[in-house]
């Protein structure tokens, strides 16, 4: 017998504003048939004024608590994935622990930008395996209007804000491919691509928090590649085959890069959760965003093999297999 970390609970939180391709296309030069053409986004939120991440946060927490149907007294562990945290310190996780309730255990964030979420997921099954948890929170939750030069319309188009949050909880297993939970995690990072994808500021650097700047050809070539090779490996890993997927939750960064990497793995878009359209790309949040969807609207059931994969800048990638 081994101990796999099982998914008991999910929730999410989108702001309230929605804002358009045509909305867009006043601010910026920019129409609805370049952005859809380009990306698959049609809409995107965007978080209020004075709305923090950690308020995202906070309300995709205690909804994943309410679908757990467990006390914030119960958690062992809290993980916010972000990029846009609410000051540069403390963690925003400290913040959301303080606001569900939650008095003990430990709460840090993870920042691997849109790979955040897969990171903060591989760490928290780690501390399940190694008994240091029973029962952990993972948050990815972003307010990327704020990094975003609305100037620049080949990259304000692209984000959006909102918050997810999947609750993990320790039990035996047979340690089989068959078993329920987290069957394996795999993280990678590249440095050297660092220029392709960055925030332009920083507290060490400008002493001011900088705006997103992109090379996007560039991106788009090394997601393709990197994303099939993680899957890959978590397959492999596992003695699996991309046949016996049910679902794929990707990282929702652009239409065209998942259906690259369907078509690079022989998978069809079927199988995948798409939210990019309605969400465009929330980072860190865009995993849990699209799982909790599908799993409130039934697609997602027990039993089922999903495989969750991001990418986002350092370079990072990640996969996490998991069977319901």
């Amino acid at each position: 017998m081994i101990v796999r970390s099982q998914i008991v609970g999910c929730g999410s939180y989108l702001p309230e504003r929605v804002v358009t391709n045509a909305e867009m296309a006043r601010m910026v030069d920019t129409s609805d048939e370049w952005i859809v053409e380009r990306t698959g986004i049609r809409a995107r939120h965007l978080a209020a004024d004075g709305q923090t991440t950690s308020d995202l946060a906070t309300i995709a927490a205690q909804r994943a608590l309410e679908a757990a149907g467990i006390a914030a007294a119960e958690l062992d562990l809290l993980i916010v994935a972000t990029a846009t945290p609410d000051h540069t310190f403390p963690a925003t996780a400290t913040k959301v622990q303080a606001r569900i309730g939650m008095t003990g255990g430990a709460a840090f964030d993870v920042q691997a930008v849109c790979s955040g979420f897969v990171y903060a997921l591989s760490i928290a099954d780690n501390f399940i395996k190694a008994g240091q948890a029973k029962t952990a929170m993972v948050i990815g939750a972003e307010t990327f209007s704020r990094i975003l030069d609305w100037t620049d319309r080949g990259t304000c188009v692209l984000f959006g804000d909102g918050a997810g949050a999947i609750v993990l909880r320790a039990a035996q297993a047979e340690g089989t491919n068959q078993d329920r939970g987290i069957l394996s995690t795999h993280l990678h990072s590249d440095g050297r691509h660092h220029d392709l994808l960055y925030v332009d500021g920083g507290p060490s650097s400008t002493q001011t928090v900088g705006h997103l700047r992109m090379e996007g050809k560039e991106v788009f070539r090394h997601a393709v590649a990197n994303l099939a090779q993680v899957v890959g490996e978590a397959l492999d890993a596992n003695g699996l085959a991309a046949a016996d997927i049910d679902w794929v939750v990707p990282h929702q960064a652009n239409r065209r890069i998942l259906d690259g990497t369907a078509r690079k793995l022989g998978l069809s878009t079927d199988r995948m959760v798409i939210t990019v359209d309605r969400h465009a790309n929330t980072s860190a949040a865009s995993v849990p965003l699209a799982f909790t969807e599908a799993f409130n609207d039934g697609r997602l059931k027990p039993g089922q093999l999903v495989l969750l994969e991001a990418m986002g800048g350092g370079f990072t990638w990640g996969a996490a297999l998991v069977r319901l």
